[in-house]
């Protein structure tokens, strides 16, 4: 799953948010310094990411996606899944979505200090551009692929993948709301356990 999924499955707790964001930059167990919720939050993600990859609804979506994306049809879904959890928001949280970003940004700021640093660098342009509550619309993960494009060189492709999205829209949104379901009740249940670990 991709920035949005990850920070809402950290239900409301900062700590755990801060880890479930940072885990991507944390390499294996490089993280025992930070505090020990944000500990859990990267444990979380990383849960989260195992439960993903192997999902048989989110292979489905990456199959879709693999004869013109090849490895980086995982990565697409993962914004496509962003995408209609955004779009559908208010399904899923009673806080508006820009509120709920919002919050995150002022989290990551007050924060600061102890983020690594190719979050730290990535930061501002999150912000300024605001990423996050661009996925709501076709046009912001429109920007969103042209930019992971970029990052790889352009041997990607994924810029072209918006139109993938167009093609198969209703499919790939039923597949997400499936798995979604399934997703949030896993991860309810590794966040309440991780909780009472000490």
């Amino acid at each position: 799953m991709n920035f949005l999924a990850h920070i809402y499955l950290s239900f409301d707790n900062d700590e755990i948010t801060i880890g479930n964001f940072i885990a991507d930059s944390i390499r294996g167990n490089k993280f025992k310094h930070l505090p020990k919720n944000i500990q859990k939050g990267i444990t979380l993600h990383r849960h989260i990411d195992t439960f993903t990859d192997a999902h048989k609804t989110v292979r489905k979506s990456t199959k879709k996606l693999h004869e013109n994306y090849g490895h980086y049809s995982g990565v697409i879904v993962d914004i496509f899944y962003d995408h209609f959890l955004a779009k559908n928001w208010s399904t899923y949280s009673d806080t508006p979505l820009d509120v709920f970003v919002d919050n995150f940004y002022d989290l990551l700021e007050d924060n600061f200090p102890i983020l690594p640093d190719n979050t730290k660098h990535m930061m501002p342009y999150m912000i300024a551009d605001n990423w996050i509550l661009s996925y709501a619309s076709l046009t912001g993960i429109s920007k969103v692929l042209d930019g992971m494009n970029r990052r790889t060189k352009n041997k990607s492709k994924m810029n072209f993948a918006i139109i993938d999205l167009k093609e198969h829209y209703d499919e790939f949104e039923k597949e997400f709301t499936s798995f979604f379901d399934e997703l949030t009740t896993f991860a309810k249940q590794k966040y309440i356990s991780l909780l009472k670990e000490e």
